[in-house]
């Protein structure tokens, strides 16, 4: 068993409980000694926590996900799929990511570059990298394969290093900047992408892009919609907003 466990409760809900052995507060299911509550158990198996029956679930990206914890605002599961894939990151490259926050495009990161992948990351803000390097370190006691990783506690223009990066991801408030400072260390045949939440940033990161000798592969948004069972048979999508998180921009130096 990993050295944490992620228990679920009826409802979805799900939490990561690290395998101490030791009577510690968990919030929603109160005090317990996980290790010798959960010590015997394996995945499937269900327990009782407190009031709470529970269900053990594999350490697996899409409940590292659920249970990780959270301050800044993350980037989604359908935008850290499509970067990837748009990106073309995979074993054995080197990715820069700026801004870390809470860590969730990272967690998608680490799972595909494996361990001959180095992740870099920067993040000034050390409110939110001290959340993101914490659901980083449970990933790296839970995922068979992780990655080398380097984190800087910095803006992009302010790390110094001799890493040549094989993609390059910035999700901050302002651009410009990062993309200028960054682009040299790009590979040739490389990509930098944009997380822009305004239409506007989304246009100076073209602007910016294309001034730092990018070549602009693609811009836009991705769409979730989400379908369930009518009540009357059928299937139809549910009720609730379309699902918007951000425009995104994908660039190429070719």
């Amino acid at each position: 068993m990993s050295e944490y466990v992620i228990l679920r409760e009826e409802d979805g809900k799900t939490h990561i409980i690290r395998l101490v052995d030791k009577a510690i507060k968990h919030k929603g299911l109160g005090v317990f000694n996980p290790k010798l509550t959960l010590g015997s158990c394996g995945v499937g198996d269900e327990v009782l926590v407190g009031q709470k029956y529970l269900t053990i679930m594999p350490t697996r990206l899409p409940e590292l996900i659920s249970s990780m914890a959270r301050r800044a605002q993350t980037i989604s599961s359908k935008d850290a799929g499509f970067l990837i894939t748009k990106l073309g990151v995979g074993p054995g490259d080197t990715v820069l990511e700026a801004g870390l926050g809470s860590g969730g495009l990272s967690l998608h990161l680490a799972r595909v570059l494996g361990s001959s992948g180095h992740l870099i990351t920067a993040e000034p803000r050390t409110e939110h990298s001290k959340i993101g390097l914490l659901n980083l370190e449970r990933a790296s006691k839970c995922f068979f394969e992780f990655p080398k990783h380097t984190h800087f506690d910095s803006i992009v223009e302010d790390i110094e290093g001799e890493d040549r990066y094989d993609a390059i991801i910035l999700d901050m408030p302002e651009h410009s900047s990062a993309i200028h400072s960054s682009v040299p260390f790009l590979k040739f045949g490389g990509r930098l992408a944009c997380y822009a939440p305004t239409s506007s940033q989304l246009e100076n990161c073209w602007k910016s892009c294309s001034d730092a000798g990018l070549k602009i592969d693609w811009a836009g948004e991705v769409i979730d919609r989400e379908w369930g069972i009518a009540s009357k048979g059928g299937m139809r999508p549910i009720n609730g907003p379309i699902g918007h998180t951000a425009f995104l921009l994908i660039a190429q130096k070719r």
